[in-house]
């Protein structure tokens, strides 16, 4: 995932980083780098914090990303203090940058992994890299449970969300990605 994700930042950095005169051109790959860093580790940082259901509201699209998105937020800040302590940058400069970068590729990351033509991310992916352990990834079925039966994900009908419906999916219907996609709006 960290690969697909740096390549998003290379797309949108253009603007926010290259052609940014507040950013000197000898730090455009390091900042670059820094984002896809601080982006990963935002996200992981949100998981083993408990908050599942703001990464399960960000990619089931019942939350903006923009800056008015807790994610969106503490990515930023992480960024932003992340630019001004490595590369000096100032912090309106480093503001700017995260503010420009960060609603942009998270809105990216997020459409791609919900459109089920681009195999290029895939939910489970996502979740796998960023929960890193069973107590995370228990964590974030607890959540799915919570909000499972909005989504349909009561697969055999008795009225709760739990691991028997994952079997049945995994069984029938694409495996436990086809289950995550389903929770997050893939078909």
């Amino acid at each position: 995932m960290f690969e697909q994700l740096t390549q998003l930042v290379q797309q949108y950095g253009g603007d926010a980083v290259v052609n940014n005169n507040a950013v000197p051109n000898e730090h455009n790959e390091a900042v670059l780098n820094e984002t896809s860093n601080s982006i990963f580790a935002g996200l992981q940082k949100i998981v083993s914090e408990g908050g599942t259901e703001q990464i399960a509201g960000l990619f089931n699209g019942n939350s903006a990303i923009d800056s008015s998105n807790p994610v969106v937020q503490q990515i930023q800040q992480q960024l932003s203090g992340n630019l001004g302590e490595k590369f000096g940058l100032s912090s309106a400069d480093s503001s700017g940058v995260a503010s420009n970068l960060i609603p942009q590729i998270l809105g990216s990351l997020v459409n791609k992994a919900k459109d089920p033509n681009d195999s290029s991310f895939q939910i489970s992916d996502i979740i796998n890299s960023i929960s890193g352990n069973s107590g995370q990834a228990s964590g974030i079925m607890d959540t799915i449970s919570k909000y499972g039966m909005q989504f349909g994900l009561d697969q055999n009908n008795d009225g709760k969300v739990d691991v028997a419906d994952v079997l049945v999916v995994t069984k029938s219907k694409g495996g436990i990605s086809g289950f995550i996609g389903k929770l997050f709006g893939s078909k």
